[in-house]
């Protein structure tokens, strides 16, 4: 399937489900609701057509405002891809787990609830990996976070 096919399939069937963004990007750039988009996921892995069967990455921007969600799909078998931006409040973020739809969501998860403080609903296993297990200096990747003075180091003459 070419991209243009892909898009006008994505078109014909998720219309009222995914918002074509265009940025001029070489891959395939939707919106989705954030209350829905674990359904859509699962949508979209299991349709013959599409058979998103491989979560590829999943990151986070934090715009001051608000939350974005980048998730990019891949499908191994029909050798295509698209990249769905899910938009969340900055107070309170929380989208539900996709680790049942792609288990490699586990890391990413996990590391999007660590780093942007953003609620993972039925992850089940949201345990640091990355920073200390008594951190709480907040959310290391939030604009609004100030790096603590942890240790000063000696001038030298070097």
């Amino acid at each position: 399937m070419t991209k243009d096919e892909l898009k006008a399939y994505i078109a014909s069937r998720y219309s009222d489900k995914l918002t074509p963004l265009d940025l001029g990007r070489y891959d395939l750039l939707y919106a989705a609701d954030a209350a829905t988009f674990k359904d859509l996921a699962l949508a979209l892995r299991d349709d013959a057509e599409l058979k998103f069967d491989y979560l590829l990455n999943l990151g986070g921007i934090d715009t001051k405002d608000h939350f974005e969600i980048i998730y990019n799909l891949g499908s191994i078998a029909k050798n295509h891809r698209i990249d769905i931006k899910l938009s969340l409040p900055y107070e309170n973020a929380e989208v539900d787990s996709v680790q049942e739809i792609w288990p490699g969501a586990n890391w990413f998860e996990r590391e999007m609830w660590e780093l942007y403080g953003i609620n993972v609903r039925g992850h089940g296993n949201l345990k640091r990996f990355l920073l200390p297990d008594d951190w709480n200096q907040g959310h290391p990747m939030r604009k609004n976070w100030t790096a603590p003075d942890f240790i000063k180091l000696p001038e030298t003459n070097v």
